[in-house]
């Protein structure tokens, strides 16, 4: 994409995560356009963009919106990232190199000293989470593992699950990526992949308890 479709694809998915642009809220080509200080064309490349990846979607007037989750579609989501990254950390564990173990062991040092900043350090957190994630499917050496698990990590119910987290939660967190930290460090396929499982599926719940009724 261009630099102008860039700008915009970033001030639109910027908005989308942070709640400026709340699911179901139409997207509009020119009022994006007139903020960014672009024409609409590249507008429309960044929307493309972030149809692609589940940000937006289009009706079929053509219209685009913020897209709006289901409790069923986060379900479903997240049981894609059980399988897939429980399956991605079973590999891990027998396929991982010692500069591999390395990366995991600095990311969680990173994240505790996120957490233990004054205020805590949220976007320092999920970037470091990220690291850590990508360096276990890395090291399961899985091209299709790693396209599909990609996809589903970028889609934003993810991203803004762990934006609500308060100072224990994270810390919760930080504890089941240790745990798998150790389980991969002692090259346990079966205990990786079950640490892996805990840790997605205590995210689905937090998600859940995060969603107002």
């Amino acid at each position: 994409m261009s630099s102008a479709a860039n700008r915009a694809y970033d001030f639109i998915k910027q908005n989308i995560l942070d709640g400026s642009l709340a699911p179901g809220v139409q997207i509009r080509e020119e009022e994006i356009a007139e903020l960014c200080k672009i024409s609409r064309t590249p507008v429309r490349d960044a929307i493309r963009r972030l149809e692609s990846e589940m940000f937006i979607y289009r009706s079929d007037s053509q219209r685009s919106f913020v897209t709006q989750w289901s409790d069923e579609d986060i379900s479903e989501l997240y049981a894609l990232r059980t399988m897939l990254e429980g399956q991605a950390a079973e590999r891990a564990a027998t396929l991982i190199t010692e500069e591999g173990i390395e990366v995991l062991r600095h990311s969680c040092d990173a994240m505790r000293v996120a957490i233990s900043a004054k205020e805590p350090d949220v976007e320092g957190f999920l970037e470091q989470n990220h690291i850590f994630h990508q360096a276990v499917t890395s090291a399961a050496s899985s091209r299709w593992l790693a396209t599909t698990i990609s996809r589903l990590t970028l889609i934003p119910v993810v991203h803004s699950t762990a934006l609500s987290y308060s100072r224990e939660q994270l810390g919760e967190s930080l504890s089941e990526h240790s745990a798998i930290v150790r389980a991969i460090e002692a090259r346990d396929p079966e205990w990786a992949k079950a640490q892996m499982v805990v840790h997605i599926r205590r995210s689905l719940h937090a998600k859940k308890a995060d969603t107002p009724e």
